[in-house]
């Protein structure tokens, strides 16, 4: 009995690593991609990649071609089965990064009509100069040859004009005798933060009083004469980039309060898992390796793909994301932390966004269904002239992005056909889809051969020179 039962065991064995093998062995190596009825081969992403002299064979820019074409295929399929992919929960989900936004930005927005300006003194602000100043100019300028050394004859015609400068006649002054962009207003330089120029002038300006004509200041650019204008001249704008700066000086603190009050808390892990996540979003959409903290939760490289593959220009942000320096992580991570924090009080806060905004996201998702069909040339009418099966408008649709996707990598198409993140995320939620990496490395290795012998061909077929080159062994010592 005890031996039948050992035997039974061997033979399912047996037959569980048979089919085992049986599956490693054809683990689709020869394959790269596939969307519902369609299979990229490996020698056909090959010959794809290869065929575009100016695309580089490596890993990321394969995985983004490889990308391109699971979406059009899976357009294809939905526009052959004529899904114009129009049920609202599905979209909704697909929206759902889209509408988180706007709730953030619309709690932000109330958030900040709280942010009070004292707007009582301030002409004692003005006058102070330490956030704005306001000054005109008359600009004598020096040649670039000059710069480092000054003029003695620049400098003279500053000084004599200076001489002849009063309050009544400084606009017209600097019209005649101005030598940068400002002439024409009469040297007006506007109200503009100290920061913003050159730190002599700046200080030149700071340490007059509203009104006053200053001494002769040297810069690089030349020699000034400056004069600080009143409050009065400088009331509305000084006024509007005041409260503005004041606003943004309050959203600062908002932050660093935000910050401080969830605990933010990024993990020293956080520069690796990201770049991690960005090399492979698929791989990490359920990762829970926790990248950071705060009263939100947990942040988790899970969270971070879901992030990165809403983001408008998703493969381009991977790149760079994957090239960036560590040092930028932390302040990164907690970007998105916090704005998992705003969300979170957007919704305490019942945040929500209206019928009317809901009804005109859902028409632009469809719109872009309609956009990329066109794009693609794959929409059901034009399907619906050639073929009268399903199967037949399959096989069409296939044919066509197919073709699409030569003409693009040949720099024959006039743009490329944009699929954005929600509808990408919606395809591969309705349809069945997946990229094999192995796949992508073994047509990579076949690319960079098929180039090879190309270039090796074109450089053999080039005629020879009709330079006679010296015999280097008749050279005598």
């Amino acid at each position: 009995m005890k031996k039948a039962r050992i035997a039974a065991i061997a033979a399912l064995v047996s037959v569980t690593a048979c089919e085992g093998l049986k599956e490693a062995m054809t683990a689709h190596v020869d394959v790269v991609a596939r969307a519902e009825k369609q299979e990229l081969s490996v020698q056909r992403f090959a010959d794809m990649m290869a065929s575009s002299p100016q695309l580089p064979l490596v890993k990321p820019v394969a995985e983004q071609v490889a990308d391109f074409w699971v979406n059009y295929q899976l357009l294809a399929k939905a526009a052959a089965v004529g899904d114009s992919m129009t049920d609202t929960v599905m979209i909704d989900k697909a929206m759902a990064s889209v509408y988180e936004s706007s709730k953030v930005r619309m709690w932000v927005t109330q958030v900040q009509q709280g942010f009070k300006v004292d707007t009582s003194n301030l002409e004692a602000a003005y006058n102070e100069g330490t956030q704005l100043l306001s000054a005109r100019h008359i600009l004598f300028a020096l040649a670039a040859a000059q710069q480092g050394s000054g003029s003695d004859s620049v400098m003279r015609r500053a000084e004599s004009v200076r001489r002849q400068i009063n309050d009544k006649n400084f606009a017209a002054m600097a019209k005649q005798h101005g030598s940068d962009g400002t002439k024409d207003t009469g040297g007006d330089l506007g109200v503009f933060p100290p920061q913003s120029m050159v730190a002599e002038f700046s200080r030149a300006v700071a340490a007059l009083k509203p009104g006053e004509i200053g001494p002769i200041v040297r810069t690089d650019f030349g020699y000034h004469i400056v004069r600080r204008n009143t409050f009065a001249e400088a009331r509305q704008q000084f006024t509007a980039m005041y409260t503005q700066a004041m606003q943004q000086e309050a959203s600062a603190k908002f932050a660093d309060g935000l910050e401080t009050a969830n605990r933010v808390e990024i993990k020293p892990n956080a520069a690796k898992v990201v770049k991690d996540v960005a090399a492979d979003l698929d791989a990490h959409k359920n990762d829970r390796t926790v990248v950071a903290t705060s009263t939100a939760g947990n942040f988790t490289a899970g969270d971070v793909a879901r992030y990165i593959n809403s983001m408008p220009r998703r493969d381009e942000a991977r790149g760079q994301i994957q090239s960036a320096p560590d040092s930028v992580f932390p302040n990164f991570v907690k970007g998105l932390v916090l704005n998992e924090v705003l969300l979170k009080q957007a919704d305490s806060a019942g945040i929500k966004l209206d019928t009317a905004e809901v009804a005109q996201a859902r028409r632009a998702f469809t719109g872009l269904v309609q956009n990329a069909w066109a794009g693609l040339r794959v929409t059901p009418a034009l399907l619906a002239d050639s073929a009268t099966t399903p199967a037949e408008r399959e096989r069409l649709a296939a044919a066509r992005v197919d073709a699409y996707m030569d003409r693009l990598l040949k720099g024959q198409e006039a743009g490329v056909v944009e699929v954005p993140p929600p509808l990408a995320e919606a395809l591969r939620e309705k349809y069945d889809a997946s990229i094999k990496p192995a796949g992508i490395a073994r047509a990579l290795e076949v690319a960079q051969k098929t180039r090879a012998t190309a270039d090796s061909s074109r450089a053999a077929s080039q005629p020879k020179s009709a330079v006679p080159m010296p015999d280097t062994g008749a050279i005598k010592r």
